[in-house]
Order: C-alpha cells, then structure tokens, then sequence
C-alpha cells in the first residue's frame, strides 16, 4: 500500500485533518512525505498504530505534553505510565465530585448545618531522635487547626526544610472559611511550602522534605500529602490508610512489579518520588477532603514509626486507653522496641464535640 493522503489517513485512524496538523506542528506524528508542489502531507500506512494510539490517549483526555512522553516509551513503561495518569484522573475526578456535592449542599442551604459543626481537637506530639540517628531532621506540629508531620532529609537543611514546611502552613487561617475553599487555601499553602524548602539551598545542596498535614475548618478537614509520611484514621476500630507513599518502591507495587509483603526488604525502599524542595518551581500534592466526626482518632507519622511498626499494632496501640498522650507513648515505644533505626514524629488527635 501507498502513501495515504491526510484525509485518507485522517479516516484510518479516526483523527480529523486539523488533528493531523497539530500532531505535525507538535512533533508528535510527522507525516512521512510532503508533496513538494501541493504541500499536502502524506502519510505511511505503518504510522497509523501510533496515530491510533495518540487519538485514544486524547479521547481519554491525556494532555498534550504527556502524549509525547508516553509515545515515546516502550509498551511495557507506556502501559505503567498511562496507568498512573488515570489513576490521578479517578482521583481527581472523586475530590471533584466531593467538592461539588458542597457546592450544592452550601447553595442549596442543606450543607449549612454539617458545615458549621461545634468540634474540638485534643492533640498530643512527639518528636524523637530515635536509638541509631545523631540528629533530628523531624518535625511534628498540632492545634486546633492543624496537624502537621514533616520528615527532612538527612544531611545539611534537613531539619531546616521540615520546620520550614509546617511553619508555611501555621501562617494559614482556615477559621470561617468555607469548605469548598479549605483544599484551594490548603493548595496554595503547599506551593509556598515548596518555594520556602527550595529558598533553604546551598551551592548545589538541595534540602527537602516530606509533609503530610490535615487543616480543619468546622466539620471538614483537608489533608495535603507530600512523600511517604503518612496519615491514618481510627474510626469505629477501623484502621484506614489515608494517604499513599510517594516512594519507588510503592510505584513497583501499584505497577504489580512488586509484591506489598517485599516493601520492606527492597534496597531502595526510602527513595522518594515525590518531596518539598525537589524537581521544578512546582511539586504534585496529594488533596483531599474528609469530615470530621466526634470519636475519630487521627495518626500522623513519618516513616520512623510506619516503616518498622506493623499496622496491625498501630490500630491497637491507637485504640487502646486513654488519650492522645497515652496513644503517642504507645506508638514511640512501638518504634524503640523495633529498633527505632530513624527519626521518630507522630501527632495523635482526637476529634470531640465541643
């Protein structure tokens, strides 16, 4: 077969002509000859399945920018890569369809009443060394307002990078503010956080951190996730996981190239894939949007304690007597009795009526 004409080709691979031209212009799928006299592009029959698949990467909404990478990988790492973008898009698309049932609860005068629930947090934290570090490069933050656990990176800013990242987020007044605008404030608090860590550079040494914290407003409660500190929830004896790891390793797992139970052995179990201060002028920060109910328990960790203490004895050490200084006793001395290889931060709250 002949080269096709780019309306012929167009019809193969259920693009339009103006398509074609983008992706030309693009770079993303040039045509194999141009007609020196007429300038029509032509194209070989052998470039449809690439066609095929930038118009099933758009359909499933890719942008542009992505196309390009995907395209540009082997099948293996392009399936891994297409999996990650929908999971962000089924992610993204749940917080939005969480935000506009407030959206219509607040116009519509019935979410007022959730909204405006009197709730009180008692906190308690702790922040240690541990049994095999010199140095603390954890920080650990709570009131009313906000929970906050920040682990920096050993070695020079570390210890800076982490207290900078909360001390961004204590600045934040999430009183009154209605919560569909809590996860924007929080967002936004993220973002400074970053460019603070990022101001925090020597010459070529770049410091970073972890953050994971939960700003309340009223009943509702917004959580920002940043690397592999973690955030759970105890509600009615249910220990839930709130936020994923942005680590390496975590990546193999959710690509089935690594099984859950093997986390802990891999060499390279700590590299993160995501942190303050790293990559460019703007990170990628897990959001959420959660109600706060009177008897829920929250944990807030870095992976000091997660990372040597099963979750199995976090429930029960969590669920056991007393309050939030009973819990993080448990939990520190769950860590030391592991070990305590790392640094160990944990902030336990407890939400109650007021």
């Amino acid at each position: 077969m002949g080269l096709l004409t780019i309306g012929g080709f167009a019809r193969a691979a259920r693009l339009t002509p103006k398509a074609l031209r983008l992706y030309d212009e693009l770079g993303l799928l040039r045509p194999a000859a141009v007609d020196p006299e007429s300038g029509y592009r032509l194209y070989d029959p052998a470039q449809l399945e690439r066609a095929r698949l930038i118009a099933s990467l758009r359909r499933i909404g890719m942008p542009l920018a992505e196309i390009r990478t995907v395209c540009g990988l082997r099948p293996e790492a392009a399936a891994e890569a297409v999996d990650a973008y929908w999971r962000r898009v089924v992610a993204d698309t749940a917080q939005r369809g969480r935000l506009a049932t407030l959206l219509v609860g607040n116009l519509s005068g019935k979410g007022s009443a959730m909204d405006h629930t009197a709730l009180a947090v008692r906190h308690a934290t702790r922040c240690d060394t541990g049994a095999a570090r010199d140095s603390n490069e954890d920080a650990a933050y709570a009131d009313e307002r906000l929970l906050a656990v920040a682990d920096g990176m050993r070695g020079p800013g570390g210890a800076a990078a982490s207290t900078a990242a909360i001390d961004v987020l204590r600045a934040l007044e999430p009183a009154d503010v209605p919560a569909a605008d809590l996860l924007a404030l929080l967002a936004g608090g993220v973002d400074e956080a970053h460019r603070a860590v990022r101001g925090l550079a020597v010459d070529a040494h770049q410091p970073v951190t972890t953050l994971t914290a939960l700003l309340r407003s009223g009943s509702w409660v917004a959580l920002v996730h940043v690397g592999d500190s973690r955030a759970y929830l105890l509600r009615e004896g249910e220990l839930h996981q709130l936020t994923r790891d942005h680590t390496y390793v975590q990546s193999l797992v959710d690509a089935g190239r690594l099984a859950p139970e093997a986390v802990a052995a891999h060499p390279q179990r700590a590299v993160l894939v995501r942190a303050l201060g790293a990559g460019g002028e703007h990170v990628e920060a897990d959001l959420a949007l959660r109600d706060a109910r009177p008897g829920d328990r929250y944990l807030l960790c870095s992976d000091g304690l997660s990372a040597v203490v099963d979750p199995a004895a976090v429930r029960d050490a969590l669920g056991g007597a007393g309050g939030p200084d009973e819990a993080v006793e448990r939990l520190v001395a769950l860590a030391y009795a592991a070990g305590a290889p790392d640094n160990v931060a944990c902030v336990v709250a407890d939400v109650v009526a007021a």
